[in-house]
């Protein structure tokens, strides 16, 4: 049954793609448009976060006992808390923490590091109010790319890291040097590599662009992973971002890091966004607030 709805959720992607010369203000209005409300049972309220506005989705009965910080995909320059909010209710409602869905800066208005930056403070931020034990982060797409960059920062600057982490097609890889890019051209119903392309020149500043994508911190497959948390990873086999996703979770486990990498066959890229309206994605967010659940102590004795 997945197949098909795989088959029919690449139908509708690819029916939506993006124009070649779509401009900015363009995508991001019709990105916008397919933000849904947070689900009965999750109450929403607007906040600061690091210095950023937030959503807090709080599902009924939480004792805000343990968060979620959760960071919209987009490519970096689309997308924001809203956007973000589907996912992130759907997660908070499966494991019981307050989840926090973030509007960092977008690119070409704030390249890099600005997004890295707000994602930090409000992890940050996150760890003074519950302390990094209670907490997990997860993200989509480029938010699941900036959640494993912005722990990495975290770690090396000294503030603890959360129970878990849980990221659902990251794009890890902004060099674009993974097989999948160019092996999925063509199969991927969303994304062509110029497409990627395109979000990595508005993202990453003129001057040395090429220096900056291999960063660590742009492009976390390249990064050091050694004392990161339990780590879960979700991606389609469609994706052009498949090997972003496939090295991520090696180059985790080669250390030391407990990893779960699932690849689901013909899926296309963040079929988790479909929540509510794919039993798939149900079923992987299902799968993906257990993971959560089970690595934050303040949830897991309540379970």
């Amino acid at each position: 049954m997945s197949r098909l709805e795989f088959d029919r959720l690449s139908a509708a992607y690819a029916a939506a793609r993006f124009a070649p010369d779509a401009g900015v203000a363009e995508m991001r209005a019709a990105f916008a448009a397919g933000a849904v409300p947070p689900p009965a049972g999750v109450s929403a309220s607007r906040t600061l976060l690091g210095g950023r506005p937030a959503i807090a989705l709080a599902p009924e009965g939480d004792a805000g006992a343990a968060a979620l910080l959760y960071l919209h995909g987009g490519g970096y320059v689309i997308g924001s808390a809203e956007t973000g909010v589907g996912v992130a209710a759907a997660l908070g409602r499966r494991t019981g923490a307050t989840a926090f869905s973030l509007d960092y800066r977008l690119a070409p208005e704030h390249p890099f590091p600005a997004a890295l930056d707000d994602a930090v403070a409000a992890y940050a931020e996150l760890v003074e109010r519950y302390g990094a034990r209670a907490l997990a982060v997860a993200g989509d797409s480029a938010g699941g790319g900036l959640a494993i960059a912005a722990l990495v920062a975290a770690r090396d600057r000294g503030i603890q890291l959360p129970a878990a982490v849980v990221v659902f097609s990251p794009w890890t890889d902004l060099t674009m040097s993974g097989e999948s890019v160019r092996d999925r051209d063509g199969d991927d119903p969303l994304f062509e590599p110029a497409d990627l392309q395109g979000y990595v020149n508005r993202y990453l500043p003129d001057a040395d662009r090429a220096e900056f994508a291999a960063s660590p911190l742009a492009s976390p497959v390249f990064a050091e992973l050694r004392g990161l948390p339990p780590l879960m990873v979700q991606v389609g086999s469609r994706e052009l971002l498949h090997d972003d996703a496939l090295r991520l979770a090696l180059n985790a486990a080669r250390a030391d890091v407990d990893v779960t990498l699932e690849s689901a066959g013909r899926a296309p890229h963040n079929y988790q966004t479909s929540v509510g309206a794919l039993a798939a994605a149900d079923a992987a967010l299902d799968r993906a607030g257990a993971f959560l659940a089970e690595r934050l102590p303040a949830l897991a004795t309540r379970r």
